[in-house]
């Protein structure tokens, strides 16, 4: 058990406080890490020893919000927290990409991070806290991490750099980039911009480098205070002898099959040799020393040891010949088409395929009502553009059931929906919710720069006024000793087996998101500026072959697709709009078959294909709504009637006026009887409003030019 102690490490102008030794004091390690009223805890538990026959490294990272960090009770029927939210999600993503890199190859024990939200000020982002006391917890438990990290966010307000910004800053802000990394090198990026410069995003990494150096001294004196001494991890497990048999036996073979251009053709050949590596173990005498060690083991290592093969096989192709597994040259992208309205019934599509990568996106469009509403930690709280990804395992050749999407679906999904939200039209011009599905029909890499790329197509075929086409490439990296390739639009094999998986989306005017992955102890500012300088070029060649299918948003929505109309109506009159317990507006939809949403601010959206009920709706919303004055002409229903007096006529809800009988008609009549009934429809002039709000009409009054205008307008 670690004695307590607290560290302060000052980032910007905010003091970040660890401390350890009072929570959780069971977990190999656990820290609480705090700015201002933002309290996370962060806890790492080690399994003794590896899981029987386990050949690869189990971690897993879990981030867990409660709504009592903000002092909400949740509003299920249960009142209580369910699954994860998409949010939480993203976030114990950004934990693990980092981290996972830097546990020693043949460590096998089960590790896991959980962090979990005490307190939130809604002010303080908690990812990037989170992910610094992952740090901390890491490098003071039992598991051999090879950090410490330290995690800083950037944001830019007004052209200067923030670090660790608030919400509020990121909002108005024009870039949020997370950056994690060690004293001198990047391992993981991930950001949103509003149509940043590659040269801004590189000035962004130096300036957050800078934080990332204070936080990593701090870790490290924060250790030697506490004493820590950890053994270093050492995989004792002799495999050479294997490492030897299967070189000597299948190398030649591999080579021969990653010759082969075709995706297919090539992973048969592959296949070939495996089944003949697992016939030829099978047939080893018991005593054999590979059998031996096998079968003490109980681990496959012979499966490593072929991936180890098939990759040095690839990368070597690439360092030393400049050939890539297909025959393309390192900057070269596979050959693209791009097609859109394919669909009969949807509002709009994009089928976008690059290679053997083919992603069909479709675009609906609903009212501002079906926005998503979120119940989470972040002050976000409506979702009005929604990306969803679906990864079926038809994509790849596969058969496993589907149980909805995964933390690589969410993370997928919501980085393409990031490329996008820069360039969709601002909610007063286009109040349209907004849902894409990207539904992958193949995979060989990058399908989420593919969903970003038919996401665009679709868009623009649905008639969404995006500002700018947005296209999305995936850079790799192969990377020995001192000498470095940089990959254009990378395929699975090259993403399985390089050392980083570097997206990179926008359009011609600059970076919208960017999300950078590495597999090595992290690499230089200077190989990810040369990475955003290929992505450029990359990106631009794409985005030629989109336009090509259809060069701008389609000017009118598809007919399947429902109208929006928008009123402005005073905001006192809303009360009379939503009626007693909503009986008025309900009322309405259920006659005109149209959806009504009211902002307080006194705006309403009329959502309806039928353009004969949004025309109805906004004629009882105008009726309810209008402001009685002199001269107003107008249609009511007569509900009371004193025959030598005059006829009450109901011209809004609740409110009646009086036509005298004297200005029922240009004649004289002895009983209002005569001229109207009870329930009739009259046509009516605003003749007076007394001191005393009473509302005197006149029919008599009315010109015939008056009753055509009206009409004219009411109903045509």
């Amino acid at each position: 058990m670690l004695p307590s102690k607290k560290c302060t490490v000052k980032v910007g102008e905010k003091e970040i406080i660890v401390e350890t030794g009072h929570l959780a004091r069971n977990a190999s390690a656990a820290v609480t890490i705090s700015c201002e009223d933002t309290v996370i805890l962060v806890t790492v538990g080690v399994g003794k020893e590896p899981r029987e026959g386990i050949d690869f490294f189990p971690l897993l990272v879990d981030f867990d919000e409660k709504l009592f960090c903000v002092g909400r009770v949740p509003g299920s029927f249960l009142r209580r927290e369910g699954r994860p939210t998409d949010k939480a999600i993203l976030s114990a993503r950004l934990i693990d990409r980092p981290i996972r890199p830097l546990f020693p190859d043949g460590y096998h024990n089960d590790v896991q991070v959980t962090t979990s939200i005490l307190s939130s000020d809604s002010v303080n982002p908690p990812d990037v806290l989170a992910l610094l006391g992952s740090s901390f917890a890491l490098i003071m438990s039992e598991a051999p991490f090879l950090g410490p990290i330290g995690a800083v966010r950037v944001g830019r307000v007004d052209g200067e750099f923030v670090v660790n910004p608030t919400f509020e800053n990121i909002e108005k802000g024009d870039l949020d980039i997370v950056v994690a990394g060690t004293a001198d090198s990047i391992m993981m990026v991930e950001a949103g911009a509003k149509f940043v410069s590659e040269e801004d995003i590189v000035a962004a990494l130096k300036y957050a480098q800078e934080y990332i150096s204070i936080q990593i001294e701090a870790q490290h004196k924060f250790v030697k205070e506490l004493e820590i001494n950890k053994e270093e991890f050492v995989f004792d497990t002799d495999l050479d002898p294997l490492i030897k048999f299967i070189d000597k036996n299948y190398e030649k073979p591999v080579i021969k099959a990653y010759k082969i251009a075709d995706r297919l053709e090539r992973e048969k050949a592959v296949k070939v040799i495996k089944d003949k590596m697992e016939d030829d173990m099978a047939e080893l005498a018991d005593d054999h020393p590979i059998a031996v060690l096998l079968d003490e083991s109980g681990v496959k290592y012979h499966h490593a040891v072929f991936k180890a093969l098939e990759k040095r096989i690839m990368r070597s192709m690439i360092i030393n010949d400049d050939i890539r597994v297909d025959g393309r040259a390192l900057d070269e992208i596979r050959p693209i088409d791009c097609s859109v309205g394919i669909l009969p019934r949807t509002h709009g599509t994009g089928l976008f395929t690059r290679g053997n990568t083919q992603v069909l996106s479709i675009t609906t469009l609903g009212g501002p009502g079906e926005a998503q509403e979120l119940d989470g930690v972040d002050p976000q709280k409506k979702r009005e553009y929604i990306h969803h990804y679906t990864f079926p395992a038809f994509s790849v050749g596969e058969v496993k059931p589907n149980r909805g999407p995964g933390r690589r679906e969410v993370g997928h999904g919501y980085l393409a929906e990031k490329a996008l939200t820069p360039s969709l039209p601002p909610k007063d011009q286009f109040p349209y919710t907004i849902r894409v599905n990207s539904e992958v029909l193949e995979s060989n890499g990058s399908t989420s720069m593919a969903s970003t790329c038919g996401s665009t197509l679709a868009l623009m075929d649905a008639g969404v006024p995006i500002s700018q086409p947005i296209a999305g490439v995936a850079m790799g990296l192969i990377k020995e000793n001192e000498t470095v390739k940089i990959l254009t639009d990378i395929q699975g094999i090259e993403d399985f087996l390089g050392d980083m998986d570097f997206k990179v989306a926008g359009s011609d005017k600059g970076i919208t998101a960017l999300q950078m992955d590495i597999k090595i102890l992290g690499i230089s500012i200077d190989i990810i500026e040369k990475a955003l300088t290929a992505a450029k070029s990359g990106r631009l060649h794409i985005l030629g072959k989109m336009l090509e299918a259809i060069p701008e948003p389609r000017k009118a929505l598809s007919k399947w697709a429902p109208r929006i109309v928008t009123l402005k109506i005073d905001p006192d009159t809303i009360g009379t709009v939503i009626g007693p317990g909503g009986k008025t507006i309900r009322g309405i939809i259920e006659e005109t078959g149209a959806t009504i949403d009211i902002e307080n601010d006194g705006t309403v959206n009329i959502t309806c294909v039928d353009a004969e009920g949004s025309n109805k709706a906004i004629a009882i919303i105008k009726k309810l709504t209008r402001k009685l004055e002199k001269g107003l002409v107008l249609q009511g229903k007569v509900v009371r009637i004193i025959s030598k007096l005059g006829a009450f006529v109901e011209v809004a809800p609740g409110v009646e006026g009086m036509v005298h009988i004297s200005q029922l008609v240009p004649y004289r009549v002895h009983s209002v009887n005569d001229v109207v009934s009870i329930g009739e429809e009259v046509i009516v002039k605003v003749d007076e409003i007394d001191e005393k709000g009473r509302v005197n009409l006149t029919i008599k009054g009315l010109t015939p030019e008056e009753k055509d205008k009206f009409l004219e307008e009411e109903y045509c």
